[in-house]
């Protein structure tokens, strides 16, 4: 790590006033030392920011472009203070966020961007969705899992509109009229649907399809309820996704929107643009404003969709960059990762415009080959025509793991052009990469 700096914490004592910042303003702070804080320590040394993470491993990847490390676990406040005396201000790579346990960090004077007020609605899922529905922006209809153990409500005792309005179930919603012994779902669902864990769920992990009464209670017999909820299967012709972004002024901008594959719930690639009419790109542009807006966020959002029959439906909400805007490093002015850099260091707003006609994103997912059969699949793709490789240099790589991404131009000007070259490329990407197929050995650690 040549001069990389560290320091080991203890806890701090919860009785002491934590301190005020007092480090550089051309420093700035990121808790967690995975993929995505190791390109933003690349976009900061381009920026000539200097930039801190808080992460316990001593191999993590993002240590490759760090002008310092805190040794300490991301969800330890003491770690957060210490890493607060480097630097001007200080922001996250995931949204696994202790916020009462940082509270008393920004009531001292520590600037977290977004704010722990804006994050606050967006750590879990059922906040998310409660935000939402707060704002009257579509989503899949919900409810927490603990309400199919409730004894059953009268309709008219209910009242009101719903969680967002319109035609969506009164809540509580009823339960039917005479449910018998057992769990049971209220009026207006029916399997299948789908349970989510409200924190901690990523690339499938926290997700379980319940097809069922059976699998209902199979899931109820695992989990406390009180951590999960249910949703609507929504019907889709395909996923997007919406990197966003907000300055310490408002001004609001957006990077394209791009459609999203998932693998067995993985992203597998990324395409921008997304193959839909501009009035969808619109609609997605205008929820992240209202979003952005509402939370007085200031930062990198990324929203999930459903683009289907009842139009465009927010799936997850991300306070950070994100997966599917990888893309932006080579395809756009600004990427996500310098943008999300300059927003923490109080430097203007970069462009958010593409540079490229198109691109495909592919994910590199761990497979069971060895360390030389890596390195000649990795020469293999960096030999593409027009291909940008992203090794991510984790400890590890046991199939299934994102490893790596690379990025390809596309170069076809109409959406059915892209659409014949997107094949192409991915074949070629395939032949040299395939996905890992053999479920008994996919792992998602």
């Amino acid at each position: 790590m040549g001069g990389l700096a560290r320091i080991g914490l203890c806890r701090l004592d919860p009785s002491v006033s934590p301190p005020s910042p007092s480090g550089p303003a051309d420093v700035i702070g990121i808790v967690g030392g995975g993929q995505l804080a190791r390109m933003l320590g690349e976009a900061a040394r381009t920026l000539g920011v200097g930039l801190q993470v808080q992460t316990p491993g001593a191999d993590d990847p993002a240590l490759a472009f760090a002008s310092g490390q805190v040794v300490a676990a991301v969800d330890d406040p003491a770690g957060t203070a210490e890493l607060a005396r480097r630097c001007a201000a200080i922001s996250f790579e995931n949204e696994w966020i202790p916020i009462e346990a940082l509270e008393p960090l920004a009531q001292a004077g520590v600037r977290f961007l977004p704010s722990l007020d804006a994050l606050r609605p967006l750590v879990d899922k059922r906040s998310q969705r409660e935000l939402l529905d707060a704002l009257n922006l579509p989503c899949p209809r919900w409810i927490p899992l603990a309400v199919v153990l409730e004894p059953p409500v009268a309709p008219a005792a209910t009242g009101g509109k719903g969680q967002a309005g319109g035609d969506r179930p009164a809540y509580p919603p009823p339960l039917p009229a005479d449910p018998g012994p057992g769990p049971h779902l209220p009026e207006g669902f029916r399997f299948p649907l789908m349970a989510k864990a409200v924190r901690g769920g990523y690339d499938g992990k926290g997700t379980r399809p319940l097809v069922d009464q059976t699998a209902l209670e199979a899931l109820l017999a695992q989990v406390d309820p009180a951590h999960w909820i249910l949703e609507e299967q929504v019907a889709f012709h395909c996923e997007l996704a919406l990197t966003a972004c907000r300055d310490r002024e408002g001004s609001v901008a957006c990077f394209p929107l791009v459609q999203t594959h998932q693998h067995r719930q993985v992203c597998d690639w990324v395409l921008f643009p997304a193959p839909v009419n501009h009035a969808v790109e619109a609609f997605a542009r205008n929820v992240a404003a209202s979003l952005l807006t509402a939370l007085d966020y200031v930062g990198v959002l990324s929203i999930e969709f459903f683009y289907g029959p009842a139009g465009l439906q927010v799936n997850e909400l991300a306070p950070r960059t994100h997966n599917s805007g990888h893309y932006t490093i080579e395809a756009c002015r600004c990427s996500q990762f310098a943008q999300q850099v300059r927003l923490v260091a109080g430097l203007p707003m970069g462009l958010t415009d593409p540079i490229w006609p198109g691109a495909l994103m592919v994910n590199l997912l761990g497979l069971p080959c060895s360390d030389s059969e890596h390195a000649d699949r990795l020469r293999r793709l960096a030999a593409l025509p027009g291909a940008h490789l992203h090794w991510y240099d984790k400890q590890g790589s046991s199939p299934g793991r994102k490893l790596g991404h690379l990025t390809l131009a596309l170069e076809g000007r109409s959406a059915e052009e892209r659409a014949l070259e997107m094949e192409r490329r991915l074949a070629e990407v395939r032949t040299i990469w395939p996905l890992p197929l053999d479920e008994k050995t996919l792992e998602f650690p």
